[in-house]
C-alpha cells in the first residue's frame, strides 16, 4: 500500500521505528558484571558510573516556549553573532545573549513553529508546520517577510549571499529571495512511500548547496538556479519491506574544504568529493541523525546507540563506544577535545575524541533531547523537548 507523506505518515513512522530498534542484543551486564534476569534487551542501557576526566558547568538555562514534545522535529538552537537563536512550536522565536542567556527579544506567533531557525545575511528565518516560512531581522525580531512553500518544513533554513534555502517535507528545495521572499527555483526529489521522521537541513558552499534525501542519497544544485550537478548514494535502500528499506539522509551532511562528508539511517557513512560526487570512501557505521567532524575523524551515532570515530581519510573504524546502547542518542557535536551526544532521558555524555571514553556526564533535565547540540565560542547549547535551552561549558 502506498502511504502518503503527510504528518501522520511520519508518526506512524517513528512508532515502527521504536519497534524496529528494540531487536538490537542487549550490552546490559557486560560492565557491571551482574545478571539481572528482570531487565529486558529493549531496554536503554544503564548508565555505568565513570571518572570525570574533565569538569563540566551549567552556564544558563532559559524557556524557549512549548517544545516539540513527541512530535520528532529535533528543535535545535543557531548562534550567530553573539547570539543565540531558538524557536518553539508554540511560543515564537527568541534571541538571546550568548554568554549571560538573558533575553534580547522575542517574536510571538499563533503559527506553530517547527525544527529550529537558520540565521545569517541579517535573518533569522523559520518554518512551521503549515508549510509558513518566516524572515525576521537578527537584530530586532521584526518581521520581514513570510511565503508559503507547499509541505511543513521540520528543517532550519539555510542562508546563503542572497538566497534562503528551504527543504520541505515533500522532499522539496525551495530557493527564495532574501530581501522579500520571492520564489527564485526549486528542485524535487521523489520521495520512498515510507520514510523516518525528519528532514536534512541544505548545506551551503561555494555556488553549491548539498541536498540530503529520504531515498538515501545526496544532491549538489547550483546555488542560483537549483540545476542539479550530481546525485551520490549515501545509504542504498535494499530490503524484503518498506521498513528495511529505508535510507534516509536527515542530518546535515558537512562540508569540510572540499570534501563532503554524510551518513545515513541505513548506517552507511560516506565521504564525497564536493565538486564531482565522487566517493572516497564508504563504511558500514552511520545513522540518520547527523556526524561530526573532528581534525583526524568522523563522529557518528548510530540507531543502536553505539558511537563510532570514522578516520576522516580512509573511513576505517578507530574506535567505538556501545555503553550508551538504546538510549536514543542525537547526533555527536564536537566540544573541544570530546564528541558530545545527548539521549532521550535528558543527559549529556563527553565522549574523549581519542579513545572513546565517557570523560563527562551532566543531566540538563529529565526530558529528551533529540535536536543535535551546537557549540559556539566554546559553549555547548541543547534544546530539550518542551522547549529548555541550557548552556554548558568547561570550568
Amino acid at each position: 500500500m502506498k502511504l502518503t507523506h503527510g504528518f501522520p505518515v511520519r508518526l506512524l513512522t517513528a512508532a515502527l521505528l521504536i519497534g524496529a530498534l528494540g531487536g538490537c542484543s542487549t550490552v546490559k551486564g557486560w560492565f557491571d558484571g551482574d545478571d539481572k534476569p528482570d531487565e529486558k534487551p529493549t531496554d536503554p542501557a544503564e548508565l555505568v558510573d565513570i571518572t570525570q576526566s574533565v569538569s563540566v558547568s551549567k552556564l544558563w538555562s532559559a524557556n524557549a516556549g512549548k517544545g516539540e514534545d513527541r512530535l520528532g522535529i529535533q528543535q535545535a538552537p543557531v548562534v550567530e553573532g553573539g547570539r543565540v537563536y531558538a524557536a518553539a512550536v508554540e511560543g515564537g522565536v527568541r534571541a538571546f545573549d550568548l554568554q549571560t542567556g538573558k533575553q534580547v527579544w522575542q517574536y510571538k506567533s499563533d503559527l506553530r513553529l517547527s525544527g529550529g531557525p537558520g540565521a545569517g545575511q541579517g535573518l533569522v528565518v523559520v518554518g512551521t508546520l503549515d508549510g509558513q516560512v518566516i524572515a525576521l531581522d537578527a537584530a530586532t525580531g521584526a518581521e520581514k517577510w513570510q511565503v508559503k512553500v507547499p509541505n511543513e518544513v521540520i528543517a532550519a533554513p539555510a542562508i546563503g549571499t542572497d538566497l534562503v534555502y528551504v527543504r520541505s517535507n515533500d522532499g522539496r528545495v525551495t530557493a527564495l529571495n532574501a530581501a522579500n521572499g520571492e520564489r527564485r527555483w526549486f528542485w524535487t526529489n521523489e520521495l520512498p512511500s515510507l520514510t523516518v521522521r525528519g528532514n536534512a537541513p541544505v548545506v551551503v558552499g561555494p555556488g553549491v548547496v548539498f541536498a540530503g534525501s529520504d531515498d538515501g542519497t545526496v544532491t549538489a544544485l547550483s546555488a542560483g538556479d537549483g540545476r542539479p550537478m550530481w546525485t551520490q548514494a549515501v545509504g542504498t535502500p535494499e530490503g524484503r519491506s518498506e521498513l528495511e528499506r529505508m535510507a534516509d539522509v536527515d542530518g546535515a551532511p558537512v562540508l569540510e574544504g572540499t570534501t563532503l562528508y554524510a551518513t545515513s539511517y541505513k548506517m552507511e557513512t560516506v565521504a564525497l568529493e564536493g565538486p564531482s560526487g565522487r566517493p572516497l570512501w564508504t563504511r558500514d557505521n552511520g545513522g540518520a541523525g547527523g556526524l561530526a567532524v573532528t581534525s583526524s575523524a568522523v563522529m557518528v551515532a548510530d540507531p543502536a546507540g553505539t558511537v563510532w570515530a570514522l578516520d576522516k581519510y580512509s573511513g576505517s573504524a578507530l574506535w567505538s563506544n556501545t555503553t550508551l546502547a538504546r538510549r536514543s542518542l542525537t547526533a555527536p557535536t564536537i566540544h573541544g577535545d570530546y564528541a558530545v551526544v545527548g539521549d532521550y532521558d535528558g543527559y549529556l555524555h563527553w565522549l574523549n575524541t581519542d579513545n572513546g571514553e565517557v570523560a563527562a556526564r551532566a543531566r540538563v533535565g529529565g526530558k529528551a533531547l533529540r535536536g543535535k547540540p551546537v557549540v559556539a565560542d566554546g559553549i555547548l547549547l541543547v534544546q530539550d523537548v518542551e522547549g529548555g535551552l541550557t548552556a554548558f561549558g568547561f570550568k
